[in-house]
């Protein structure tokens, strides 16, 4: 174990570096097509989760330059709505909105807790808004254990349960703009030194935070293919994607070692963001529901040789269990039958 461990790792870091990296993404990019990126989207409705900086902040603001109604949901108050007054002095799009937690309240939504999840779905569902594309970007890395008021791993709490409880909840949402709505989930490269595991909150053995983030986004990679296959027939697409290795707030805060190593060799925010853009902007039969993508192609989800593959179908069904138990919520499909 500890033998394969190892080649996982020294595997990813051979792959990334010849592959996150921004010499990568600008040698990548000379096969994008820059029509690809002209899709009309203006009065399209996006959500973006954790907008006020790095990736899903340059996400917001690549949504917003073509004319779409953004809604970011933010955890700070202020730093959402600097963001999003940011974002309209860019633009010049008035239509990009905090959202809050409750009409009139100083807070958004915390995106660990379970319960002010569904205070913010419920209120903008109430708004019966179609949602054609929902980003789900919020991500944390946090290094010590730490117990949500709810009593889950901090972790687990914003990269799965949050992740989960969101996307279930505005299913009704995207289904009103379908065959055109779809699920963009930002994951991460660090997925690659991991395989599936259904021990969600990393109660065995000595907690490591740089390997939970990565079993959390080993299961976005794997939620992604369950909810393709499970709404199907809904009209709504789900993707996944990773955005390279860049120079974010999040990563020079959770990994300040591997941040100031790379230094001017991390992509922008806006190379990181360039994926799920292409994603939400390219036609739908163009792309495959379910898919990992990186860099506007499809991407594996295993390296070779790293034993991170194997059957997934038995516990990611257990997995699926224990999310709906945790936040009490029903299949979608089960609530329209």
């Amino acid at each position: 174990m500890i033998l394969l461990k190892t080649w996982r790792s020294v595997a990813f870091g051979v792959y990334g570096y010849l592959n996150f990296t921004k010499a990568a993404y600008l040698e990548h990019s000379k096969r994008y097509n820059p029509e690809d990126m002209q899709t009309k989207i203006e009065g399209k409705n996006f959500i973006v989760t954790g907008a006020n900086s790095g990736i899903g902040y340059a996400t917001a603001e690549g949504l917003a330059s073509r004319g779409a109604n953004v809604y970011m949901v933010c955890r700070s108050k202020e730093r959402g709505e600097a963001a999003r007054s940011k974002i309209q002095s860019m633009t010049g799009n008035e239509n990009v909105y905090l959202e809050r937690l409750i009409k009139f309240s100083s807070q958004v939504c915390d995106l660990s807790s379970v319960n002010e999840i569904k205070s913010f779905t419920s209120r903008f569902t109430s708004k019966d808004v179609p949602i054609h594309v929902l980003v789900n970007n919020a991500g944390l890395l946090e290094h010590n254990r730490i117990t949500t008021s709810e009593g889950h791993e901090l972790n687990f709490a914003v990269n799965v349960l949050g992740t989960y409880t969101v996307t279930e909840l505005m299913l009704p949402l995207l289904e009103k703009a379908a065959p055109d709505s779809r699920v963009i989930t930002v994951s991460s490269g660090g997925m690659y030194t991991t395989p599936l595991t259904e021990d969600l909150q990393f109660s065995h053995g000595n907690f490591d935070g740089v390997e939970q983030y990565a079993r959390n986004k080993r299961i976005q990679i794997t939620l992604t293919e369950k909810w393709a296959e499970t709404y199907k027939d809904r009209g709504i697409g789900f993707y996944s994607m990773h955005p390279g290795w860049a120079e974010t707030p999040g990563v020079a805060n959770s990994l300040p070692g591997f941040s100031k190593s790379l230094s001017g060799k991390l992509r922008t925010s806006e190379q990181g963001a360039d994926t799920v853009i292409w994603l939400a902007l390219m036609r739908k039969e163009k792309l495959s529901s379910g898919a990992f993508y990186f860099d506007r192609v499809e991407a594996p989800k295993h390296l070779k040789f790293a034993g991170t593959g194997g059957s997934h179908a038995a516990a990611m069904d257990s997995i699926i269990n224990n999310l709906r138990s945790l936040s009490s919520l029903s299949s979608y499909n089960e609530t329209q039958q």
